[in-house]
């Protein structure tokens, strides 16, 4: 066995290609991982709208599918995951019918009250099963809609981000599961589009493609990109846990039903919850503000929650000022640092300020608390509103289950972050487990090896290697 797999990981601020190597011996099967290439990412403000700059990313992705090639490495499949939400819209020819708006754009944020009122929240959850927010594809849709955006009209399909690469790598035109079910227009119960909601809107019903479950093989290589990338035509990709949360949940070992464990998927956003095999729609679900997304088998039963996003851009702020900013001195700064505020940080004010650091210190002032002043105080500050925002979602979650969570798993970039990784387990009282923090590739490469047959579950995968 020395099979590789390929995992293209589209995060809000870079994208990577990573190589997932299966390798048999004596204690077991060793997953060797390896970044083959990596590039930034981030939406571009043209006009008055965000997009995502998808031929570049496209490019990229191709170049990383390049590389792997000139490695000679033995390819059997890609899968490729993104972020939730957004998507691009392709018409009768192929073309694509313009960039895909990021959901950082604000343009759609005003509709969510009067589509609530049309609808109703308690219709809504019992269909969709999903916490509401503005980012939501539905929100962005019915704006398309009420603007009569002639792009509609021309669309034969709507693909999600993992949907649309895959589209230009093998010409499928399905939407896969998972990220469907983070629209707003996906039945919980049936796994399939609400034709009810679709047609509330007076969307074009036909627009939507068949849903496909993860562990689907979309097709080969067209052509010409076996040609670009010097990738073997029969290299196959599969449709895995396409929004990134989804894959990342499938690499973690901890399971509510076995062992009460929960998940912190932990990066730019916090997504928080448990793997459950039917969906929770009771109006308590709907008050404590959970939702019921497609996971790997199953239902991921969680909150949305800002994650990292504050820190990341006080620090993108710092640099441009200037200063030489690392991580690691950074949090030895912060666990000596004071405590200064806590913060909400679901507080619509952080979602897109020009001037976070600015932005901390007005909402201090607003709410009558110490800002904080050094670099230390403010990431200690963040740690902290993070960690309670955390607790209350324990709480809230234990509320709606049958038994109290007793661990939590944290997985993804931010389990990385130790002083965060503390707090937590002070506030929350749960046993923390910190790791892996490749999650997401994991979770995307394991189960194209499923898929492929080369292993039978993650499980028989005993160790990972860089």
């Amino acid at each position: 066995m020395s099979k590789t797999f390929l995992a293209v990981d589209f995060g809000g601020g870079s994208g990577r290609v990573m190589a997932g190597t299966l390798l048999a011996g004596e204690a077991g099967v060793t997953l060797r991982l390896e970044e083959i290439h990596r590039f930034p990412n981030g939406p571009v403000r043209i006009g008055d709208f965000l997009y995502w700059d998808f031929p570049m990313l496209f490019a990229q992705m191709k170049e990383g599918l390049r590389k792997a090639a000139a490695r000679g490495l033995e390819v059997v499949s890609i899968g490729i995951d993104t972020w939730g939400v957004d998507f691009g819209l392709v018409d009768g020819t192929g073309m694509l019918v313009g960039n895909p708006v990021c959901y950082r754009d604000q343009h759609a944020d005003a509709l969510v009250e009067g589509y609530l009122q049309r609808v109703g929240r308690g219709r809504n959850y019992a269909i969709t099963g999903l916490q509401v927010l503005s980012i939501n594809s539905v929100f962005r849709l019915a704006y398309m809609q009420g603007m009569a955006d002639p792009k509609l009209g021309i669309a034969r399909h709507l693909l999600f981000m993992p949907d649309l690469f895959s589209h230009y790598l093998c010409g499928s035109t399905e939407c896969e599961y998972t990220i469907a079910s983070t629209s707003g227009l996906l039945d919980a119960t049936t796994r399939d589009w609400s034709d009810e909601l679709i047609d509330e809107l007076g969307l074009p019903r036909d627009i939507f493609g068949p849903i496909v479950m993860p562990g689907t093989v979309r097709g080969t290589l067209l052509p010409e990109v076996a040609r670009e990338t010097g990738l073997p035509a029969d290299v196959k990709v599969v449709a895995v846990g396409s929004h990134d949360t989804a894959s990342a949940v499938y690499a973690t070992s901890g399971s509510y039903a076995t062992d009460r464990s929960a998940f912190l998927s932990s990066g730019t956003w916090s997504l928080f919850g448990v793997k459950l095999p039917q969906p929770i729609l009771t109006e308590d679900a709907r008050r404590a503000d959970f939702s019921n997304e497609g996971c790997v088998g199953g239902i991921e039963f969680l909150q949305n929650i800002t994650g990292l996003w504050i820190l990341q851009r006080l620090v993108e702020q710092w640099r441009a000022q200037g200063h030489t900013i690392d991580y690691s001195a950074l949090t030895a700064e912060a666990e000596k640092a004071a405590d200064t505020a806590i913060l909400d940080v679901d507080d619509p004010c952080f979602q897109q300020p020009d001037d976070m650091e600015g932005t901390i210190r007005s909402y201090c002032g607003r709410h009558g608390m110490t800002p904080p002043t050094t670099h230390g105080e403010y990431m200690r500050c963040i740690c902290r509103s993070l960690a309670e925002r955390y607790r209350r979602a324990v709480d809230g979650l234990n509320s709606l289950l049958p038994q109290p969570l007793e661990r939590l798993d944290i997985i993804g970039g931010g389990s990385n972050n130790t002083l965060l990784n503390r707090l937590t387990a002070e506030a929350t009282g749960l046993e923390v487990a910190a790791g892996p923090a490749e999650a997401t590739a994991i979770g995307n490469i394991l189960l194209q090896a499923v898929t492929a047959g080369v292993i039978s579950s993650p499980a028989e995968v005993t160790e990972i290697a860089d």
